[in-house]
């Protein structure tokens, strides 16, 4: 797995104009870059690999929404292997949750919710068989398994057409769920579990890092509103060819640029799914065609004499399955606390300051 996360932007002389950023997309792994051109001419860009050490999050403010108010983990939740039930398990992210499970201490029950198709199938993954069951038995299955397991915790990562009937079924039977899932209704999602009193973490980007710089964005969003007004925005986001949808993570990155005075409409967003095109264009590596999520925000002046460039790739999915890890023991915290609020999301998780 790689993660890069680049922020750099170009100021040129009056007479010179932005090279179209989404034609020169760079992304070596793992790399972050950060640059300032105020000569006119342009400049060869170069990423250099860095080894960082994770640091606790600092507010930006006293407003930040971001903050550490508990500094060590619940040792309870540490020594208790709590079971976790990973519905579409016969996917890699789901495969990659229950590996990171394990790794984590925490004990995957042996069913799982996948489609007609994938019943009665059994996943064997982490040295662990999984049975999958399909939509037909699911209320009488997943009724049984929290009878057996009172602390179940639930995650999801199947698809986006199954996100709201599968919420519902959580819901009705009241365990406690993570959705790593995007897409559905997500109004609807909301409702429906706020109706329920259940607990839920419910986020479409489980990487935190990735949230992180998310939640700077809405930062700034928030305390400089049309601080860029005038410019125009181009996005361009390259996932596997399996991912149909429009990334949850791009949509809100273009929701902060829109409070931040910059007009666009989803359907701009430029999609790479044509594994050609994302190693010749983007620049993914061969071997993470198959799980990968590249994304590139190229802002430019009216008078196209300036330009920034917003840039986060990602290779494999272990930073979205370790930061499920993290949502899923955050929730069993809250749930054995009791607490008042219910409902949560991966800026909540990293509040906590309890991530492994």
């Amino acid at each position: 797995m790689g993660f890069a996360l680049g922020v750099q932007f170009h100021i040129f002389g009056p007479k010179e104009k932005v090279v179209n950023s989404s034609s020169r997309v760079r992304a070596q792994m793992p790399a972050s870059h950060c640059s300032i051109n105020t000569t006119g001419k342009q400049r060869e860009y170069k990423y250099k690999s860095m080894i960082r050490k994770q640091r606790p999050l600092v507010p930006l403010s006293s407003a930040s929404p971001i903050q550490c108010v508990d500094e060590s983990p619940s040792l309870a939740l540490q020594k208790v292997a709590i079971p976790i039930m990973v519905n579409g398990c016969t996917g890699k992210m789901g495969k990659a949750v229950i590996e990171a499970a394990i790794a984590a201490g925490l004990d995957p029950v042996p069913l799982s919710f996948g489609s007609a198709q994938d019943a009665g199938q059994t996943v064997h993954v982490g040295g662990k068989d999984i049975k999958v069951h399909g939509p037909s038995d699911r209320v009488s299955v997943l009724g049984s398994v929290f009878y057996k397991y009172p602390n179940l915790i639930v995650v999801d990562y199947t698809v986006p057409s199954a996100v709201n009937d599968n919420a519902e079924l959580y819901c009705k039977v009241g365990v406690p769920f993570v959705m790593g899932t995007t897409g559905g209704d997500r109004k609807q999602l909301y409702k429906t579990v706020e109706d329920s009193k259940v607990y839920a973490v419910i986020s479409p980007q489980m990487g935190k890092q990735v949230v992180a710089f998310l939640a700077a964005m809405e930062i700034m969003a928030e305390q400089f509103p049309g601080a860029f007004s005038g410019y125009t925005l181009e996005v361009l986001e390259s996932h596997q060819s399996s991912k149909l949808d429009t990334s949850g993570t791009a949509k809100d990155v273009i929701s902060c640029f829109q409070k931040l005075g910059v007009p666009f409409e989803l359907d701009q967003v430029k999609k790479i799914r044509d594994p050609a095109q994302q190693v010749e264009m983007v620049g993914v590596p061969k071997e993470h065609l198959s799980g990968h999520a590249f994304h590139l925000y190229s802002l430019t002046s009216p008078d196209e004499t300036v330009n920034f460039e917003f840039q986060h790739n990602v290779c494999g999915r272990s930073i979205y399955a370790d930061g499920t890890i993290d949502a899923a023991l955050f929730l069993a915290k809250k749930v054995q606390s009791k607490a008042e609020k219910r409902i949560y999301n991966m800026i909540d998780v990293l509040r906590e300051g309890n991530m492994r």
